[in-house]
């Protein structure tokens, strides 16, 4: 994922897309910031040249959902300051970002997940949630936003 993201960091400096290149260079620091916060700078030789390229797939995933959700609650927080425009800004990179997640699940394939999770654990009511929602989140791995995923688990058992 890391090279796919250099790789693309290159082409945007061809294009001259400014807030693509910006985007993506965050994200690389990103990665680099949680490949020290792992590992240190330790390790480091000619094949590995960058703290980023400690962290496995998995990992990089994970910080880039962590940056969409960022960029989801600013644009929140700017729509409900009625700023559209830096609303849109954030869009942009949010749309930039999602190019590197996985596929998101549709709602009948994360209800049907659900269903099984609730049939798995026999659960029955709003107290069994927890048990759902460890399941669920297993399963689904990044693919679904928790607070979608416990609409569906609060739907399903109230």
């Amino acid at each position: 994922m890391l090279k796919t993201i250099k790789d693309e960091i290159k082409q945007a400096m061809r294009d001259k897309e400014k807030l693509r290149l910006q985007t993506l260079r965050s994200l690389v620091n990103d990665f680099k910031n949680a490949g020290i916060d792992k590992r240190g700078n330790e390790g480091l030789t000619e094949e590995v040249s960058s703290p980023a390229e400690f962290l496995t797939d998995e990992e990089m995933i994970k910080i880039v959902h962590s940056a969409a959700k960022s960029r989801r609650e600013s644009i929140e927080q700017y729509v409900a300051g009625d700023r559209q425009d830096l609303a849109d800004i954030e869009q942009a990179e949010l749309d930039i970002l999602s190019e590197f997640l996985p596929k998101q699940l549709d709602d009948a394939e994360l209800e049907s997940i659900v269903e099984a999770a609730i049939a798995e654990t026999g659960a029955s009511s709003m107290a069994d949630m927890g048990g759902v929602m460890k399941i669920v989140q297993v399963q689904i791995a990044g693919r679904a936003d928790g607070k979608r995923v416990s609409g569906v688990v609060r739907q399903l058992l109230g």
